[in-house]
């Protein structure tokens, strides 16, 4: 870490001690609470995927496992860099809102910040307007974990980096195989599997050739 990092740290939870209750309360539900929004939005986009092409629908389906295997990858990090959290390391900083994670619950990257990145980028990428939602959802998640100060800003920054590279690169190379896998579920003869995977788009409608005589002049 640098010394502005530090610095930066203790700007923000000052800040955050010297904000009204509401907004710490506010804060400490979120930074905890705010991922079951993304679990949300993961469903919805699901359900609307279901009548959608075979393609859009693997994308859907892939946005909660790319989310998943970013979430893997942090934790592979973490253990790797160890790196302790902000709140037991940092000397004269404020007392954390959050409860201070447990020694060897390591700081760098953030868990959440990854989560969120990678939710906010695939949700993008099964429906682009969705980003005008998702990417603040996602800043705010982020900007949180420091507010509440279990992370460095950092961290966070990290988080939202790797999540959306990991997304980005797990949609793109499943994106094949899970449009396979979808079209085969929509053909399935279990009924709870054609549900799950929905009807799909369908199709436009063919034109029926003429078969009248051209008329005799």
């Amino acid at each position: 870490m640098t010394f502005e990092d530090t610095a930066l740290y203790r700007d923000i939870t000052d800040f955050a001690h010297d904000s009204p209750m509401w907004v710490r309360h506010g804060a400490e539900l979120w930074t905890e609470a705010g991922l079951l929004v993304f679990v949300g939005l993961f469903a919805a986009a699901w359900w609307r995927a279901r009548r959608d092409s075979t393609q859009a629908f693997a994308i859907a389906a892939l946005a909660p496992l790319a989310t998943a295997v970013a979430y893997m990858v942090s934790e592979l990090l973490k253990s790797v860099v160890a790196e302790e959290r902000p709140c037991r390391a940092v000397a004269g900083a404020a007392v954390s809102l959050a409860a201070c994670p447990a020694h060897g619950d390591w700081s760098f990257p953030s868990n959440h910040a990854t989560i969120a990145g990678a939710a906010a980028v695939a949700l993008a990428l099964v429906r682009r307007a969705l980003l005008w939602l998702t990417a603040p959802l996602a800043l705010l998640m982020a900007f949180s974990r420091v507010f509440v100060g279990v992370h460095y800003p950092h961290d966070v920054v990290a988080g939202l980096a790797l999540g959306t590279v990991v997304a980005l690169v797990a949609v793109r190379l499943g994106t094949g195989p899970m449009t396979r896998l979808a079209g085969a579920l929509r053909g399935s003869p279990a009924p709870v599997v054609r549900w799950a995977a929905g009807p799909g788009r369908p199709n436009p409608p063919t034109a029926i050739p003429s078969y009248e005589m051209p008329a005799e002049r």
